[in-house]
């Protein structure tokens, strides 16, 4: 358990947190969510005792212990991999290598042997003796195997530090353990690791992150960053979100009678509480949800960008067209004799080496040429494109948001409308007069979003579409391709994005071949863990 009292924290005139007073079970899974700048992460900071709140304090019971995924992925630089996991329970570490400096002496005292004997006792009080099997089950089921066990971690590449740090947070079974933004840099098969773990995890767990997959797969409450204060809601992120939603309806309507507006809430809970079952906290879970009353939700402050892509023409039967396409890049083979044609209702998720998916995106856009093969575009095509890096489009540019959008309008639009258009992506008052060269990453992104829905393409290429965006707009951008009527190739790391919009798989061999299949998201992946049993067999 872990709770704050009378918390409150302010940097200069920007107000975080106003005497807040929250308490976290263990049996429960909290996903902290929040705008933008609302202050996830620093709450994380108070819990973990790295940042002092001007006023109130953190309460947890001395003998708890309390682990936190940390930021610095340096710190343990000259460190071996397997001690730099142990070291996540600090009293075990230490008592490791107090226990191994006693007994490298040349010569061992009475004194010696009593405090080896104490050690020793803790030691296995601890665990102790299970340490390093825990630690590389923890490792593997991340994805390093056992040849990066032994290693320092200077040896390793950025992604696998971020491992070695989970793993460490993981480590020895936690009283309260903090995670923030657990899931970057792992891949679908560590993700999956990783929700089933937190899942089983039997403790009090606060974890912040914009993978809404993994949040409705491991939350069983939502603790939401609000009005300077956290409310917490029972359920997982989508049914905050669906009640946040109903509660804004409510509140607008005032003119429905209280009795229709109980009836409405009941159904809604009656849906979401069915849905529990799929959880392991299930019937903790349903019970919680049945006892919402009307007063229990509330609307969010949270501003939703408007993403709404309108064709400007009907799409026809033949899209495109890629007749043995070669590409190779750096040296290495991106794509070879690659062959396929979309169709108009085609939304293929592109799956497989980043590198090589980013390439063929790139071609499709006419930013690059293959080496060899063809690549043709139906008559009645039009496609707007969104790179996974789009710098070179505010590179050195100074003028305002609104002269930004306006080089990329097909006519030649008011003032008016642009300033309309921008602020659907949330863009409004003086922010239109922004240098596009001083925007943020999700800031670059909306304007993008911007400019592909003035083109009015009736293809979209998008290139991890989610990255650097925010929960709000994350789940506005899903909303709006869900709704878009033409064909669509993307890619993403965001599964519920692509369980909801894809209905092709694409997936590019590390040799540069594809596999092509019209199947959704969750067959393919039913398919692959098919294709591994037939391989263990073998």
């Amino acid at each position: 358990m872990i709770a704050v009292s009378n918390v409150s924290l302010q940097f200069g005139d920007r107000k975080l947190f106003e005497d807040v007073n929250i308490q976290f079970n263990p049996g429960h899974c909290y996903g902290l969510i929040g705008a933008n700048g609302a202050g996830k992460s620093t709450f994380l900071k108070i819990l973990s005792g790295e940042l002092e709140p001007q006023s109130g304090n953190v309460i947890m019971n001395k003998d708890e212990r309390l682990a936190i995924l940390k930021q610095n992925h340096f710190e343990y630089e000259e460190s071996v991999v397997l001690d730099t996991v142990i070291m996540g329970h600090k009293r075990l570490y230490d008592i490791m290598m107090e226990k191994n400096a006693i007994y490298a002496k040349e010569e061992f005292s009475d004194e010696d042997g009593m405090r080896a004997a104490e050690l020793e006792g803790e030691f296995g009080d601890l665990n102790g003796w299970e340490a390093e099997s825990e630690a590389a089950i923890l490792l593997q089921g991340l994805g390093l195997a056992d040849e990066y066990h032994q290693l320092k971690m200077s040896e390793l590449n950025g992604s696998d530090k971020v491992k070695v740090l989970l793993a460490q947070a993981l480590f020895g079974k936690p009283d309260v353990l903090l995670l923030d933004e657990p899931t970057n840099s792992l891949d679908l098969k560590a993700i999956q690791w990783l929700e089933e773990f937190l899942m089983n995890f039997e403790n009090t767990l606060i974890v912040v992150s914009h993978d809404r997959h993994f949040l409705n797969k491991v939350c069983t409450q939502i603790a939401d960053v609000d009005f300077s204060k956290i409310q917490i809601y029972p359920g997982n992120y989508d049914f905050w979100y669906e009640s946040s939603q109903l509660a804004l309806r409510m509140s607008q309507d005032q003119n429905k009678k209280k009795e229709e507006k109980i009836k409405e809430l009941q159904a809604f809970v009656a849906r979401f509480s069915a849905n529990a079952s799929k959880s392991k906290q299930a019937t903790s879970r349903k019970k919680t949800l049945e006892k919402i009353e009307l007063d229990d939700i509330k609307p969010s402050s949270r501003r939703y960008p408007f993403v709404n892509f309108q064709m400007g023409r009907e799409i026809g039967n033949d899209v495109l067209s890629i007749q043995e396409v070669n590409k190779t890049q750096d040296g290495r083979v991106m794509l070879k004799d690659a062959s396929f044609t979309i169709d108009k209702e085609d939304k293929v998720i592109l799956l497989g080496d980043p590198l090589a998916k980013t390439a063929l995106l790139q071609l499709l856009a006419g930013e690059s040429e293959p080496d060899s093969g063809a690549i043709k575009w139906g008559v009645t095509t039009t496609h707007a494109y969104l790179p996974i890096d789009n710098s070179k489009y505010f590179q050195g540019s100074e003028s305002s948001l609104v002269e930004w959008l306006r080089q990329y309008s097909p006519d030649d639009q008011t003032e008016t409308f642009l300033r309309g258009f921008l602020g659907r992506m949330l863009f409004s008052g003086d922010e239109v007069n922004k240098k596009p060269s001083v925007l943020s990453g999700g800031e670059k992104v909306r304007c993008m979003l911007s400019k592909m829905m003035l083109t009015s393409s009736n293809v979209l290429l998008l290139d991890e579409p989610m990255n650097h965006l925010d929960l709000e707009s994350i789940q506005a951008l899903n909303n709006g391709l869900i709704a878009f009527k033409g064909a669509m190739i993307f890619t993403s790391h965001d599964q519920q994005f692509i369980q909801t919009v894809a209905n092709r798989i694409i997936e590019i061999h590390d040799d540069g071949t594809i596999f092509d299949k019209l199947m959704n998201y969750d067959e393919y992946l039913e398919w692959k863990e098919q294709q591994e049993k037939q391989n263990k067999k073998k």
